[in-house]
């Protein structure tokens, strides 16, 4: 827009656009804690389709000579399926996981480290890591497996000081090599914008503990991001700093030795390029009745393990979602572990947590009494299970409710808003369920929502619908519906966003518009999209005194009505008789 300026007497008028509407930071849809196949343990991974999960987490494993998959690659792979757009994995561990390391040598297979160029180390843990056992006649890897990798090294060049680095799936063999990361020109030189390290990354994490910080954390290490998704550079045993000296020629180290001396051979790896010293138990054995038998140990883990995960997720500066699901935690066994997920969104308060009642196949009046002993409106429950196919094995499983509906969630998200209720026939639809546990009656229906459990109804000739959006609050409040719960979380994140760009400022009227002009336009669109019936927002000196400036607070007030879902339709069907006329 062209500047305009008064030279001359006249009047001047300027548009100024106080409309925009603040964009907030990246919100991942879903946070998801479980069991994995494979994975980081414990530190939170966004992914953001099925395949993706499937590369970082894996899907299936055998166990007893059978096949299964986890609750949690069967919510994954729903979620994605309705529309999910990212998920927030934590994979939870039974005890102690460390990754497994490589050395890539300078010359041939030599056991001791002081031959080592540099050293990998595989960026998943546990025993899953390790591919080293021994090599078969065409160069494959016995424990060679699609969940581990190895290493080759390409196109040593001692003339410019560099090579080729490969991370290739671990079953494969040099005739059908699987080719997973391809790094060339790499070089050893840390002056070099090649270097090994830069290229690759460096960092690893590790979960401490610190009760001064109030329980568990997430330290990194290491100057250079991760760009392999497979591995980092543990170590660079030779550096060659400066490859070439000032007279053009390969530099030499402390030693007298030529700097070409310290790059790796080519070949497919020392070892057959394997991994080893992984620890951590993977995939414990997990009986035929994998889903449906939970009890003190659910899916190889005891409740217990899943606290740090939940400890680490409490921080909300570092991790952002709106929904979390801890498929396989019931909260009639599993109370403290459900209790202190509840805590977290309470405390938290920018999340909602759907949780799971009870096992498979228990009395009616079961799912009643464990809700009853619940009374919070930041989570909500559903029952009963359901059955589905798994998308790994093929097998028909049955699984609790919350792993089906945070695809409901990200359907109904993604054609209405948080604010619509994600249930009913229009957007509470469970899909690629098979059927459900069991076919509630209206009157079981009734009897479950009195008691805030939402039911899972089953209709001829539409299907498996979630039927309910009670939150778990006992006091009947506006609150006490997910829908009006789900809208006040996305308004304080939305306006919570905003606030956070005005501290430290100055505590003025400019400061307060500036406010304004963001949230206000915010909360009409909101309005316009059926969320509020009206609102009001005041931020000015009647609640900005100068006794509350001189404190150096800046307070805003923000009134609203938020809109209502119709959840009980009465219709009159009057019968008149003959002769009767209808007035218009």
């Amino acid at each position: 827009m062209a500047q305009e300026t008064l030279i001359s007497p006249g009047v001047l008028t300027r548009e100024n656009d106080l409309s925009q509407i603040t964009q907030l930071p990246p919100t991942v849809g879903l946070a998801l804690v479980g069991p994995t196949v494979k994975g980081k343990a414990n530190i939170p991974t966004v992914v953001t389709s099925y395949s993706d999960y499937v590369n970082r987490f894996g899907g299936s494993f055998i166990s007893g000579g059978s096949s299964y998959e986890f609750l949690t690659s069967v919510a994954a792979y729903n979620y994605f399926q309705q529309g999910g757009e990212s998920i927030l994995v934590t994979r939870v561990v039974s005890g102690s996981h460390t990754p497994a390391s490589a050395s890539v040598w300078v010359t041939g297979s030599s056991v001791s480290n002081n031959t080592a160029s540099f050293t990998l180390e595989t960026l998943n843990v546990g025993v899953m890591t390790n591919n080293s056992s021994s090599i078969l006649s065409n160069n494959s890897l016995s424990s060679g497996s699609t969940e581990n990798v190895r290493w080759e090294v390409r196109n040593v060049n001692s003339g410019s000081g560099t090579f080729t680095l490969l991370i290739r799936r671990g079953d494969d063999n040099p005739n059908t090599p699987v080719i997973l990361e391809t790094y060339t020109n790499v070089s050893l030189d840390p002056n070099s914008i090649n270097y090994v390290e830069q290229v690759i990354g460096n960092q690893s994490q590790t979960v401490q503990y610190d009760a001064d910080m109030g329980g568990y954390y997430i330290l990194n290490s290491g100057d250079y991001p991760n760009n392999s998704r497979y591995v980092r550079v543990k170590s660079v045993n030779k550096p060659t700093p400066n490859y070439f000296n000032n007279a053009g020629g390969v530099g030499t180290d402390p030693a007298g030795t030529s700097y070409s001396a310290s790059l790796p051979v080519n070949g497919s790896g020392s070892f057959g390029g394997s991994f080893a010293g992984g620890a951590g138990n993977d995939i414990p054995f997990i009986g035929p009745t994998l889903f449906g038998n939970i009890g003190a140990v659910t899916q190889g883990l005891y409740a217990s393990q899943y606290i740090t995960a939940s400890n680490i997720l409490s921080n909300k500066d570092e991790y952002d979602y709106e929904l979390l699901i801890t498929p396989g935690l019931i909260q009639n066994t599993h109370t403290s572990a459900v209790a202190n997920f509840i805590s977290n969104a309470e405390e938290r308060g920018d999340f909602f947590y759907i949780a799971d009642l009870v096992s498979y196949n228990v009395p009616f009046n079961t799912p009643i009494t464990a809700a009853n002993s619940l009374d919070t409106n930041y989570a909500g429950a559903y029952w009963p299970w359901v059955q589905v196919v798994s998308q790994e094995t093929g097998k028909l499983v049955w699984v609790p409710a919350s792993t089906i509906m945070a695809g409901v969630y990200a359907f109904n998200d993604n054609v209405s808003a948080e604010w619509f209720a994600p249930a009913g026939l229009n957007r509470g639809g469970l899909g690629g369920v098979i059927q459900a546990e069991k076919k509630l009656s209206p009157t079981n229906r009734d009897n479950l929502y009195a008691a805030s459990v939402n039911p899972i109804a089953t209709f001829p000739n539409i299907g498996v619908t979630a039927f309910g959006q009670k939150t778990l609050q006992q006091k009947a409040s506006a609150l006490d519906r997910i829908n009006v719960r789900r809208l006040l979380i996305a308004l304080k994140r939305y306006i919570g966003n905003v606030a956070k760009t005005l501290v430290f400022e100055q505590n003025t009227t400019v400061t307060r518009n500036r406010f304004l002009s963001q949230v206000t336009p915010y909360l009409e669109s909101v309005q316009q999209r059926q969320g509020l019936y009206a609102f009001r927002v005041v931020m000015d000196d009647t609640n900005n005194t100068p006794d509350v400036i001189d404190r150096n607070q800046l307070v805003g007030q923000i009134y609203l009505q938020p809109t209502r879902t119709a959840e009980f339709i009465l219709l009159d069907f009057n019968i008149l008789p003959t002769g009767v006329e209808f007035g218009s």
